[in-house]
């Protein structure tokens, strides 16, 4: 599947089938694949993988294994992307070396009066407000992750549409930030 060939795909898929293979931990699988290696360029792909699960649960075999062959070819021919996998763990290695970073009071919540004295919740931008939805030159990591960057996407498939839509917010947070240090 991670080689856009449908038909070897097929072909495994039922070698994996007639040498016994139970079909749930194959099933459980394309699962992993759809969203490791498909990802945000198809990300229907996850949908369908678990829908073929699903099918293969109620029915059982033989009957359900064509839905996990649909599945298969399905993942085969998809656009690839493994950068939702890629920033998941960088995240994850910055979470592990970073130690637990406090929330930014700004972005605390405030429930009481003595949270909001103590500044949770203050300038906070509600994304929804702003034009676009979204609040240019906001920040939402810790301090010592401000300029993170862990999600590279591709350009295939939708993910090429995200990083379009991403390249768009980072235009929208240096004009920000330029326009914060022209006031100031």
């Amino acid at each position: 599947m991670r080689g856009s060939a449908p038909d070897a795909a097929l072909y495994w898929l039922c070698r994996m089938l007639d040498g016994g293979c139970d079909p749930l931990y194959v099933a459980r699988r394309v699962v992993r694949m759809a969203s490791e290696d498909i990802g945000n360029a198809d990300p229907r792909a996850l949908g369908l993988a678990l829908d073929a699960w699903q099918v293969l649960e109620r029915l059982g075999s033989p009957e359900g294994e064509l839905a996990l062959a649909q599945a298969v070819v399905y993942l085969a021919v998809a656009p690839k992307s493994n950068a939702v996998y890629s920033a998941f763990k960088a995240a994850a290695a910055a979470v592990e070396s970073g130690g637990s970073e406090e929330v930014p009071n700004h972005l605390r919540n405030a429930p009481t009066a003595l949270a909001r004295a103590e500044g949770h919740g203050a300038d906070y931008r509600y994304a929804h407000d702003e034009p676009g939805g979204y609040a240019p030159g906001e920040n939402y990591f810790p301090a010592a992750l401000k300029k993170a960057r862990f999600y590279h996407p591709v350009d295939r498939g939708l993910e090429q549409r995200i990083g379009e839509r991403l390249e768009r917010f980072r235009t929208l947070d240096a004009a920000s930030s330029r326009k914060r240090y022209e006031d100031d």
